[in-house]
């Protein structure tokens, strides 16, 4: 058996995963639920394939019991984490995933020392969300070592396939978030905004306070206590955001999740060949010390999903090279700022 288990293989980021890997001669196991699915993909993609639900803990054990790693692209991440970790732990596996979840990657973090005593990585969030802001952010950290607070934008051109989008309905009602003294708060949706010059030509970009998965990892890779994460949108957008957290109650009710979830079955595809190939990402960041000085600096890089291709597999490469840091991670924590720079297309500037 491979050393290299993708589970939710047949996703539109998985499948995108799926073919890199075997054209990178990765030789992954394709895994997940659907056998019919699997069937068709693994016979198109000529790799192996292993029937495994998320509720029969005894059988994600037989599927990673060979496995070095596992690559987990099966959102939304809060239901699939967990169990995937378990087994992981029983197993001796280490564990990647490419969710942007705040709440995963806290909760996480709290196994790191069951995974550290199972001498098993956990490194969450290896692809666009957030490999990419955690490097620039430890980048930053490494120019500013006496920083106290961060704060981190992107900008991304490109559609949402369907899991991120039913992700994004798994959240609707949980507002937003910041971290403040080291503390994660709640606060309202969209409740700051902004200007930022992501350079490159996009100078004067509106962008507003979203829960990026970067106010949990960005501390825990940098140690900076006060963490901010926005995101490149129209003011329309933010009045609508703001207008989102009014009506929060009703977007909790499990009628209104369930006919949003099928919507999005019925009419989200994700961006096609030409989108991921022809898109950009941006992203900015700016640390101050407690005596106002600043450093800023920003990335460009490729289309949000073609770049979760290649970081996710630039972090299981190494972990199945035996680089896989025991107990909880970030992608910068475990292969340094530098780790986004391997990734063809990809600029990094100091502005300030």
């Amino acid at each position: 058996m491979s050393g290299l288990v993708i589970y939710g293989s047949y996703g539109y980021t998985g499948d995108l995963i799926a073919k890199a890997a075997v054209e990178y001669g990765l030789d992954p196991v394709l895994a997940g639920r659907e056998r019919r699915t699997l069937e068709s993909q693994a016979d198109r993609l000529n790799c192996e394939f292993e029937v495994a639900s998320l509720g029969e803990p005894d059988l994600l054990d037989m599927l990673l019991d060979d496995a070095t790693a596992v690559l987990n692209c099966a959102g939304p991440f809060s239901r699939t984490w967990e169990p995937m970790v378990e087994a992981c732990l029983r197993t001796g596996t280490h564990y990647l995933d490419i969710t942007g979840e705040l709440t995963v990657f806290e909760a996480i973090h709290r196994q790191d020392d069951r995974a550290e005593d199972a001498g098993v990585m956990l490194l969450p969030g290896v692809g666009f969300d957030v490999v990419p802001t955690d490097c620039l952010a430890a980048h930053l950290a490494d120019r500013m070592p006496d920083a106290a607070t961060l704060e981190l934008a992107f900008r991304a051109e490109n559609g949402v396939s369907r899991g991120t989008a039913k992700t994004m309905v798994e959240h609707l009602d949980g507002g937003g978030a910041v971290r403040r003294d080291g503390h994660i708060e709640d606060v309202p949706f969209a409740h700051e905004s902004r200007t930022v010059d992501f350079g490159w030509g996009l100078d004067g970009q509106h962008v507003a306070t979203i829960p990026w998965g970067d106010v949990s990892t960005a501390y825990h890779t940098t140690g900076i206590p006060n963490v901010t994460t926005y995101m490149a949108m129209p003011e329309r957008a933010v009045r609508i955001q703001r207008a989102a957290g009014l009506v929060a109650p009703l977007l909790s009710l499990s009628p209104v999740r369930t006919g949003l979830q099928w919507l999005i079955g019925q009419t989200t595809d994700g961006p096609d060949a030409g989108e991921r190939e022809t898109g950009e990402s941006h992203v900015w960041g700016e640390v101050r010390n407690a005596e106002g000085e600043r450093a800023v600096s920003r990335l460009r890089g490729p289309h949000t999903y073609a770049l979760t291709v290649e970081t996710a597999l630039s972090a299981a490469e190494r972990a199945l090279a035996g680089n896989a840091p025991a107990g909880y991670q970030t992608p910068a924590g475990a292969y340094g700022p530098e780790l986004i720079l391997d990734v063809e297309g990809v600029e990094r500037e100091d502005v300030v």
